[in-house]
């Protein structure tokens, strides 16, 4: 299971920058001005054969110095209770402050492990002024500069050794999970409780690693899968204020660990920034998806035409991947709540499906002949064979060209709509890859 990591500390001592340094991108922007960073940031690291997910805590607007500082303290709050472990920044150049007392304070009281990282350690002799860090209470100052990449590697050792401690869960390998997953008051209780009923006839209830993914074991009308619980089912006392936020790490970890994603949509509000955000968290964890227009008992226009003009806009939005099935449904009146568990099934088998390579050939070859990749520099690519690649998460094809390097995105999509077209896939992520012949 993957492990959340979150980067804390006040605004401008780097964490945007150490972020891009441990994901290998450059999504967070860095800037010189405080409070860049309003969007949560979330992306993958690797290290030695191991992955975690690393959250970069922005997100505060700066109005007065007295919300600022009641802001990070909420932020740090949230990642202490959502995350496997906290990175906390401090800049090497300013010493200790009020803000990063106040930081440490949270962070002493939270048990977790943390890791205290003095960024902007450029050269050997501002090594010398983290010794006033041991101040902090939180343990030996590692000297870094996310910006040069000096020190990220021995921190990224540390961060595994950490991890390693994380209690696993003993949940059967082999039955699927489906994760109902949305914004806030979109529904996910409700549904969660319509599919378990009063009886709650549950087998078992185990709670996940650490930070209490709750898998609920459903097995009646002949089905059998585990229900990842991302809605509120946990103690949302302490976190009234920043709900975004929340719920962004709250799904999280529930995509993280299901292989099908329930998105719950409310059809009152529409599609909104947050329900994007959730969507492209599936698609960065390959996940498979199903959508579901929650509340749909409370719009007035219930027509095809309502419908059809729904459907085309979350297709819309969602491009390029269009190839999901959507359902209106009602968790209260329990309205098409089967067929939301129904669709999720089919569309878990769909992960699964292994197409012949003969057949593969045969149905894709004659297409690719007829509209062949575009030529580039007066060369022309040809595909001379396909195959699936077998025991991968998602339908994975290689395609066998000459000059695999001169095919681009575009055409890999007209192959994925292809395969697609020809194959039940609906709902599952497909990757497709173009080798060398």
């Amino acid at each position: 299971m993957a492990n959340l990591v979150a980067i804390v500390g006040r605004p401008n001592v780097g964490k945007s920058t150490l972020f891009n340094r441990l994901t290998k991108t450059r999504s967070a922007i860095v800037s010189n001005e405080a409070g860049t960073t309003r969007d949560r940031q979330y992306g993958k690291c690797e290290w030695n054969g191991r992955e975690f997910s690393v959250v970069d805590t922005g997100g505060w607007v700066v109005n007065s110095d007295d919300i600022f500082e009641e802001e990070i303290r909420k932020q740090v709050i949230i990642a202490t209770e959502e995350a496997d472990l906290v990175l906390f920044l401090v800049d090497i150049t300013n010493g200790v402050t009020d803000l990063d007392m106040d930081v440490a304070k949270i962070l002493r009281k939270s048990k977790l492990p943390v890791i205290l990282c003095a960024n902007k350690a450029d050269d050997n002799i501002m090594r010398y002024y983290a010794a006033d860090f041991y101040r902090l209470g939180i343990g030996d100052p590692m000297c870094i500069s996310a910006a040069s990449g000096s020190g990220t590697g021995d921190l990224l050792d540390i961060v595994i050794d950490k991890l390693k401690d994380a209690k696993t869960e003993s949940v059967e390998e082999g039955i699927p999970r489906f994760a109902v997953v949305g914004r806030p008051n979109a529904g996910k209780s409700s549904i969660i409780n319509a599919f378990i009923g009063e009886e709650r006839n549950i087998v078992t209830e185990i709670a996940g690693t650490t930070r209490d993914s709750i898998y609920t074991r459903y097995d009646k009308f002949g089905f059998d899968f585990y229900l990842v619980d991302t809605a509120g089912i946990r103690r949302k006392n302490k976190v009234t204020e920043d709900l975004e936020f929340y719920s962004v790490m709250r799904s999280i970890r529930a995509i993280e660990n299901s292989d099908v994603c329930i998105l719950m949509l409310d059809a009152t509000r529409g599609i909104e920034a947050q329900d994007m955000n959730i969507f492209q968290l599936i698609q960065k964890n390959h996940k498979s998806l199903v959508v579901v227009v929650n509340k749909w008992d409370l719009v007035e226009d219930k027509s095809q035409k309502a419908i059809d003009t729904f459907t085309n806009a979350i297709r819309n939005r969602m491009a390029p991947f269009t190839d999901f099935p959507i359902i209106f449904a009602s968790a209260i009146t329990k309205q098409r709540i089967f067929k939301v568990l129904e669709t999720a099934k089919d569309v878990y088998l769909n992960r699964k499906v292994k197409i012949g390579t003969s057949k593969l050939n045969e149905v894709m070859l004659p297409l690719v002949e007829a509209y062949p990749p575009p030529s580039i520099k007066g060369k022309y690519i040809k595909i001379k064979y396909v195959s699936q690649v077998p025991n991968t998460q998602i339908p994975t094809f290689v395609f066998y060209a000459n000059l695999p390097q001169y095919v681009k995105e575009p055409y890999k999509r007209f192959l994925e709509n292809k395969i697609r077209e020809n194959w039940t896939l609906t709902g599952s992520p497909i990757n497709i890859f173009i080798r060398q012949k």
